[in-house]
């Protein structure tokens, strides 16, 4: 893995973050969650550890959403822009950055496709990643 860190913000530059390596996963999510919450077939994630991330500027331009109906699934956001931006989960293991956010690319590709069944039907090529009908049981 690299041992650069990687620069992100939104899309207006009010908030701006790093996420230090080591870079252990990068997934596309295709769960109706996702789908919905980045307005395309598939959210690219990285995920990382809390200690990874670290805020720049613009925190407090942040703006939360936890959808009530789910256990864990929540969306953090700039207020100014809407922009999607990292957020740590609810039970606080992990953060999930949305690789669109980052301002260079990350030094890993992704490595599985989750959530695999509740693609959009336009959605279905693999590209020869391993798929996953949830979150595999090796994580």
């Amino acid at each position: 893995m690299s041992d650069s860190t990687l620069h992100g913000s939104c899309l207006c530059e009010t908030v701006q973050f790093e996420i230090s390596p080591p870079f252990q996963r990068m997934v596309h999510c295709h769960c109706s969650r996702c789908r919905k919450g980045s307005g395309t077939g598939r959210a690219t994630n990285l995920l990382v550890a809390p200690e990874q991330l670290q805020w720049l500027a613009g925190e407090d331009a942040i703006a939360r959403y936890d959808l009530p109906t789910a256990m864990s699934f929540g969306k953090w956001f700039c207020r100014n822009c809407g922009s999607p931006l990292p957020r740590l989960t609810r039970s606080g293991k992990m953060v999930v950055v949305p690789a669109g956010a980052l301002d260079q690319a990350p030094p890993i590709a992704p490595s599985d496709h989750i959530f695999w069944d509740s693609r959009a039907a336009w959605d279905n090529d693999s590209g020869g990643l391993p798929t996953h009908t949830e979150y595999p049981d090796t994580w």
